[in-house]
């Protein structure tokens, strides 16, 4: 199994090298050179048994099953549920599939701590060790946090956007009192954090320097990862039951997850709606086929407030025949002029892609976290009510209707309280947090500053 890049002027790589390095050299995405076929998964096989066989797939020779077996194992043991990512029945024909069974209360930590026991393994395996680095709008970085915290063969730094995200979001990355884990708020919103991210990665010399590599949703384990619980949605609710899926969605990480289980032959049909907040901009990328950019507003669910999102170039990739020139030149002139209107050839394919996507507002936002608990007596976060708002004005279908939860509601307690009237507490396995001390740099949003920083602060 090879890696190319979406951009097309870098080498083929292998599984291990692609995710290791998260992006390729001519600033493109790795995806595989050719679609693996997976069976699809069966309701007798445990979620470490599914994740084992997906990631496999993947990993063609590289690692053995057993090794991926040892990885899964000890990444899915510390989560609160044992089915990792159980389902609940919301309505008639209409589930919730709850994501934040993980040590930091959000979808993240599905792919997070996979990627911490596969990266400490094969560094060890190297004999290397790399800084990674990731930006943030909320729960990306509390879950990489959680998940490298002691790895012995990776320095972690972590951007977010200061005072952009929740007080429970920073305190699962600043307080886990790990020598290798740095936090840097920068003072800015995601969009600058993310940008400044790919532009170290654009420093070919910066990156060999400090063995640079990125874990947001642009490294192909993350998408790998996240597949598995579709896979597992499907097998629990019948393995040849058409299914419709609602993801809140920012950086389309996940949604592109789904995408990806589809062509892997692991769901019966795909259909999958973008739930985005005020910052529409994959809504307006599939309703008018326009890749805009813009500033983003802060919204009730932060985690979502990105107005550029970085998976869609996989899409992108797929949806243009796998044309590497057309993409390449189409994200030129989008660095170029922020507005540009994908040629038919794309915007064709895409209207057939199954994916969609569809807004929701923040007072919209409020309502439905109310409503949510007046229906069924839950409290849900604010990025998950975008989801079930969103599912509740769709179509009827014969589809089963499942609406991702991608985090717990004690992660955002003033807007869940502001909302609904009422406290969400932390759970018992992690409300001693607030007890801990914090530790995080601010510093100014320009690469430079924060190229020095992790220049003075990796380890050798």
């Amino acid at each position: 199994m090879k890696f190319i890049s979406t951009r097309g002027q870098a080498e083929p790589v292998g599984f291990v090298d692609a995710c290791l390095s998260g992006l390729a050299p001519d600033g493109g995405l790795y995806v595989p050179e050719a679609w693996p076929r997976i069976e699809p998964a069966q309701a007798n096989e445990s979620y470490v048994d599914i994740a084992t066989r997906v990631v496999a797939a993947f990993a063609g020779d590289e690692l053995e099953e057993e090794t991926i077996r040892g990885i899964c194992t000890r990444a899915y043991s510390n989560f609160a549920h044992q089915s990792v990512t159980p389902l609940l029945q919301t309505g008639p024909n209409a589930f919730m599939m709850e994501l934040h069974h993980g040590p930091t209360l959000a979808f993240k930590d599905v792919a997070m701590q996979f990627i911490a026991q596969f990266f400490d393994h094969a560094l060890a395996e190297r004999g290397q060790r790399m800084s990674v680095t990731c930006a943030t709008s909320g729960d990306t970085g509390g879950a990489a946090a959680a998940a490298f915290a002691g790895a012995e063969h990776v320095d972690l730094f972590i951007l977010h956007p200061f005072e952009r995200v929740s007080p429970v979001q920073r305190l699962f990355m600043t307080t886990t009192g790990a020598a290798n884990v740095h936090n840097i708020a920068l003072d800015d919103d995601f969009d600058a954090c993310q940008s400044i991210v790919k532009e170290l990665f654009a420093d070919r010399d910066f990156v060999a320097a400090t063995s640079l590599s990125g874990v947001n949703s642009i490294n192909w384990a993350r998408i790998a990862a996240q597949a598995v619980y579709y896979a597992s949605a499907q097998a629990a609710l019948g393995a040849g039951r058409p299914l419709r899926f609602v993801v809140p969605s920012g950086n389309m990480g996940d949604a592109l997850a789904g995408y990806v289980a589809a062509r892997c032959g692991l769901l019966a049909g795909f259909e999958s709606v973008c739930a985005v907040n005020e910052n529409d901009t994959l809504r307006v990328l599939f309703e008018e086929g326009r890749m805009v950019r813009a500033s983003a507003v802060a919204t009730p669910s932060p985690a979502m407030d990105i107005s550029v999102p970085s998976n869609f170039e996989r899409l992108a990739f797929e949806v243009s025949g796998r044309d590497p020139d057309l993409v390449r030149q189409l994200y030129q002139q989008f660095a170029q002029s922020g507005d540009v209107t994908l040629p038919e050839r794309m915007a064709g394919p895409l209207g057939c892609s199954g994916l969609s996507a569809r807004s929701v507002s923040s007072a919209e936002t409020h309502r439905e976290m109310a409503r949510m608990l007046e229906e069924t007596g839950w409290l849900v976060c604010p990025h998950t009510a975008v989801g079930t708002r969103v599912a509740r004005d769709l179509e009827p279908s014969e589809a089963v209707t499942v609406t991702l939860a991608t985090a717990h509601a004690a992660k955002f307690p003033e807007t869940v309280l502001e909302a609904t009237g009422r406290e969400a507490p932390l759970p018992v396995r992690v409300e001693n947090i607030a007890s801990k001390t914090e530790v995080f740099e601010r510093l100014s949003p320009d690469a430079a500053t924060v190229r020095d920083y992790i220049l003075q602060h990796q380890r050798a």
